[in-house]
């Protein structure tokens, strides 16, 4: 039995199974279901697979699972596809789409030192907010860019559960931001003294301390490397693919200047 299957306009055959269970055994049925499970539609762009999309949301979890009407990132699901993109030959740069809130600290570190430990020229894109620990992954990448109605928030880190009132207590709390300025400031233009000082600024967030920044801000404190879209971030890592690829042939070619690595500038 045949039933026909509408997709963006064109008519294409749907066998069902020899058991009368619609897509039982039908690799078209299937990928319909699928599709229409994860994005809502019948039918998906196909990637050419040069570059590798990854994509921050909501919050990102870390060693605790969250409630399951909260959207989340799972970095254990990152880190793996990192490993693939970094050893598949096909793959010559990588895109990172950000929306998200913040989240598990350890969990959000982790994945800013993959992006930033990853030998293929990466660009990421922070579309509506980059917040709290989704800073350091922004900056992480090659080059940054923001959308002008997007924003950033940046406000010292929290602890959950109990809390020991003593002075190793505060030392950890201490070292923790360290560890977030060292990074942010080592992968930016903006300086440990200005980055601790949005940090901990009173009197802007109502219930908390911190610095909210929109794109253009972001821009002009040195976090983030300029305002753009998708177009800028896809333009962008051609831009640092060609460079890469050049640094390569000149290095097989044994000229003297050598790789031109990818710099964040």
């Amino acid at each position: 039995m045949e039933k026909e299957v509408r997709s963006k306009g064109e008519m294409q055959p749907f066998v069902a199974g020899e058991d009368g269970d619609e897509g039982g055994g039908n690799d078209l049925g299937r990928s319909v279901i699928e599709a229409l499970r994860q994005f809502g539609s019948p039918s998906v762009p196909e990637p050419r697979g040069r570059i590798f999309t990854v994509t921050i949301i909501g919050q990102i979890e870390g060693h605790v699972q969250l409630p399951p009407q909260n959207k989340t990132t799972k970095y254990e699901h990152l880190l793996p596809q990192f490993v693939a993109a970094e050893q598949n030959p096909q793959i010559e740069g990588i895109l990172i789409l950000l929306n998200t809130v913040g989240g598990d600290v350890e969990a959000g570190l982790a994945i800013a030192e993959m992006v930033a430990s990853c030998g293929k020229p990466s660009v990421a894109l922070v579309l509506g907010g980059g917040h709290s620990i989704g800073v350091p992954i922004a900056v992480a990448a090659n080059y940054s860019f923001i959308a002008e109605t997007a924003t950033m928030t940046i406000h010292p880190i929290r602890l959950n559960g109990l809390i020991i009132g003593v002075p190793q207590t505060f030392e950890y709390i201490e070292k923790m931001h360290e560890r977030i300025v060292r990074f942010v400031t080592r992968h930016s233009r903006i300086s440990p003294e200005k980055f601790k000082e949005l940090m901990f600024k009173t009197g802007e967030l109502t219930t908390d301390v911190g610095t909210n920044l929109s794109g253009p801000e972001a821009v002009e404190v040195g976090l983030i490397d300029a305002v753009g879209g998708l177009k800028d971030a896809l333009a962008k890592l051609d831009e640092l693919i060609r460079q890469r690829k050049g640094g390569q042939e000149r290095q097989s070619e044994g000229g003297e200047g050598g790789a031109k690595g990818v710099t964040n500038s």
